[in-house]
């Protein structure tokens, strides 16, 4: 039987009340949604977008939203807290090369915010599907667009 990220997760999730920052930054996302789901975007066709997020001990990925039918691969293990959607507050234990697929209907979305609480850098590398999606690609500044070779 395959474990899901709720069994994985190494507490139950936690509804305390989000620090005020905190709730301010997920309201902002809310009104203006974020379509960037690393903090690097390695590559990108009309087919796929690849990201990398990096973040070392305390660092923390802010609030962002997954509209497009997407898998990711811990590239090194680590400890993550997630701040999701719903409110609550969940912590995960990762395993290098651990993956997961997620899809997404027609108008469905995923919005949270990744920190690494381990002492070491935290890395994964996701994949989002563009042409197989229900859904649209949210825009992304042209800045973090990768530079194509001349």
């Amino acid at each position: 039987m395959a474990l899901t990220m709720k069994d994985k997760a190494t507490s139950k999730a936690d509804t305390t009340a989000w620090p005020a920052a905190l709730k301010q930054e997920f309201d902002r996302e809310a009104r203006a949604p974020n379509g960037c789901v690393g903090n690097e975007l390695v590559s990108e066709t009309d087919r796929l977008r690849v990201w990398t997020i990096r973040l070392k001990p305390g660092e923390r990925f802010g609030f962002h939203r997954h509209v497009l039918n997407y898998f990711w691969t811990a590239v090194s293990g680590g400890r993550g807290r997630q701040h999701l959607m719903d409110g609550t507050t969940v912590e995960y234990s990762y395993a290098p090369g651990e993956t997961r697929h997620e899809t997404y209907g027609s108008g469905e979305f995923k919005v949270h915010d990744l920190e690494n609480i381990g002492d070491a850098d935290l890395v994964f590398m996701t994949v989002e599907s563009i042409d197989s999606s229900a859904n649209k690609p949210l825009p992304i500044p042209q800045a973090i667009r990768p530079a194509k070779a001349a």
